[in-house]
């Protein structure tokens, strides 16, 4: 069961393993897209097709008919990897091995449907994937296995997401053979250690300069691709499409009063030796438009100005100059 091309990895791994026989895929029904509004095949779907395996996409699991056609598939375990839906209580009994879920988290952090942006955000030096039996409540089921994996601070929600199913597949694999064969214990999980994580909404991605610089560069990594971290300019939206916190920077007149947040500042007023990013890189003159925060500047070096293609710093100062100086969100 699942949706999104990121677990399509973990289709693939049980396809190809000599000790499983998949018996179905389920999947949401296709979704009108785009301008046409054409119905688009979810991509766990058009994966399956591909392999010959037979589809089923019920447009929820709790009906009498949708009960009886995943019982004609007879599955001994359900693997489920963001299928977007719970399961009801006739679902998780069905197989005699229960319903296992592949989580990008370390239960029980992350609990709930943003685990990915919420480690980003935190700041976390590591993160990872689990597997976990399925029970009525979210995410609260006992966990079989997990595999972490450390964090370099560059991540992006999408390429993190991505790299955790991928490592999800392993661990499935690693971990399925043990489950049915009874040697591999699962272990409750810690409810005093529990997190929970909320839906994204798009004014999550609205740039808040009164917020730390620091902060503003995790968001801008949590929601890419989804919601993005966005401000507004002469009355459009602009995308951030690449950021970086700039650490140990000063201005250059110090004596004047410190531009307030959002303040764009222009070329000329920073020294350049002294514009280092968080990493101890030094920024070369115009690579940069620097942007005054609650607590130091936040480097745009990826700008998208509404209805136009994406620039690099450099390019879009010199498309659009009277950004420096401008005062971002207002």
């Amino acid at each position: 069961m699942g949706t999104p091309e990121f677990v399509v990895p973990a289709l693939l791994a049980l396809h190809e393993s000599p000790e499983v026989e998949l018996t179905g895929v389920v999947t949401p029904p296709d979704r009108p897209r785009g301008r046409s509004r054409q119905p688009v095949a979810p991509p766990v779907k058009a994966a399956a097709l591909e392999l010959g395996l037979p589809v089923f996409q019920p447009p929820g699991l709790r009906s009498a008919a949708a009960q009886e056609r995943l019982a004609e598939m007879r599955p001994e375990v359900i693997v489920v990897a963001a299928y977007g839906r719970l399961l009801p209580p006739e679902t998780l009994q069905l197989p005699p091995y229960g319903c296992l879920n592949l989580h990008p988290s370390l239960l029980p952090q992350g609990r709930g449907p943003s685990p990915v942006a919420d480690t980003l955000l935190r700041g976390a030096a590591e993160t990872g994937v689990s597997l976990m039996l399925l029970d009525e409540g979210m995410d609260t089921g006992p966990v079989l296995a997990q595999k972490v994996i450390p964090l370099d601070g560059t991540e992006t929600a999408g390429a993190l997401t991505e790299t955790l199913f991928r490592r999800g597949a392993e661990l499935l694999l690693e971990a399925l053979p043990a489950w049915v064969a009874g040697r591999l214990p699962a272990q409750r999980q810690d409810e005093t250690q529990a997190t929970i994580t909320r839906r994204l909404e798009r004014e999550d991605g609205r740039a808040d300069w009164t917020q730390p610089a620091a902060l503003l560069a995790r968001q801008q990594r949590a929601y890419t691709p989804w919601p993005g971290l966005f401000t507004t300019w002469n009355g459009q939206n602009l995308k951030l499409l690449e950021v970086e916190h700039l650490t140990a920077a000063r201005l250059d007149n110090p004596s004047q009063e410190t531009p307030k947040p959002g303040s764009v500042i222009a070329p000329g007023l920073v020294f350049p030796v002294e514009f280092k990013t968080s990493s101890g890189f030094i920024l070369p003159t115009g690579f940069h438009l620097p942007v005054v925060t609650g607590d130091g500047l936040l480097s745009l070096k990826t700008l998208q100005l509404e209805g136009r293609r994406p620039n690099l710093a450099p390019e879009f100062l010199s498309g659009f100059p009277s950004i420096a100086g401008a005062v971002l969100g207002q």
